[in-house]
């Protein structure tokens, strides 16, 4: 039998900076406050619940603060041309260039920073974390990424047995 927990809003949400590639485009930087929408699935524990509405809280409200006031950087974007040192990150994109502050850049392993890529990155995140808690009972983490009121991507990850 599965059960759910759904987590929205509140603590869960972020604001940050970025841009998205398209083709030969690249859309101007600009920023969203973004709201975590997550649904996680799986069967009952002992104490007959899916997970602890308070540790899930603490645990994606901990994530959104990695990217809370940060550039978002899809590091995996061949259409970027992008050079890191200690203090400073460089960004290129045919005749723009982006030179930030190395704390202020959230480095992401995704190809692109659109909300359904943030979206997957956040799931993996919280299914690393709820793997490494132990959380055997978990079958399936959903992740909205809100960047408007009513516009969100989605993305599910089925957690792997074995």
């Amino acid at each position: 039998m599965t059960h759910k927990i759904t987590l929205e809003r509140n603590k869960l949400r972020f604001s940050a900076a970025h841009f998205t590639t398209f083709g030969d485009e690249c859309e101007p930087l600009h920023g969203h406050n973004y709201d975590v929408l997550v649904e996680i699935e799986g069967s009952l524990t002992a104490d007959s619940w899916v997970l602890d509405f308070g540790d899930v809280k603490k645990l994606v409200a901990g994530i959104c603060g990695e990217l809370d006031h940060k550039f978002l950087l899809p590091l995996r974007n061949s259409a970027l041309d992008v050079t890191a040192s200690h203090d400073e990150v460089e960004i290129r994109f045919a005749d723009r260039r982006y030179v930030m502050p190395a704390a202020d850049v959230a480095r992401l392993e995704i190809d692109n920073s659109t909300a359904e890529r943030l979206a997957e990155w956040f799931a993996g995140r919280i299914q690393q974390a709820l793997s490494d808690r132990s959380a055997q009972n978990v079958t399936n983490v959903t992740v909205g990424i809100e960047e408007a009121p009513g516009q969100a991507g989605w993305f599910t990850l089925h957690a792997q047995s074995g």
